[in-house]
């Protein structure tokens, strides 16, 4: 069994990686501005995560996608297409939750190949 943690405190790791999967849970750098440059901020560090893990976007397992406010799903979206690779869409659900950060209008859960 192979376990490697990366960005490890007392509390959660950025991801870890299990037996060739990578899991991770992301939010956006700031608690400031709309939906786009939340899930924007939020899908690069997405990307930085993977690539310190050994993956990238194209090799996306399944995604959960927290969402404060439903009223963002479209702008999230937006933002979401434009940067999954074509012919690479994980499956997918999104859900409306309180989020921890009151600011936070959008949070992922992650689980992708290594």
């Amino acid at each position: 069994m192979t376990l490697e943690r990366f960005g490890t405190t007392r509390r959660y790791s950025d991801s870890v990686v299990h037996n060739g999967t990578v899991y991770l849970v992301e939010v956006p750098a700031a608690a400031e501005g709309d939906i786009a440059s939340q899930t924007a901020s939020l899908l690069a560090s997405v990307e930085r995560l993977l690539a310190q893990a050994g993956s990238d976007k194209t090799k996306l397992l399944i995604v959960t996608v927290y969402l404060a406010d439903m009223a963002d799903y479209d702008g999230m979206n937006a933002v979401w297409d434009d940067w999954v690779p074509a012919g690479c869409a994980p499956t997918r659900a999104c859900v409306q939750a309180r989020l921890a950060n009151p600011g936070w209008r959008v949070e992922m859960a992650i689980t992708a190949a290594a």
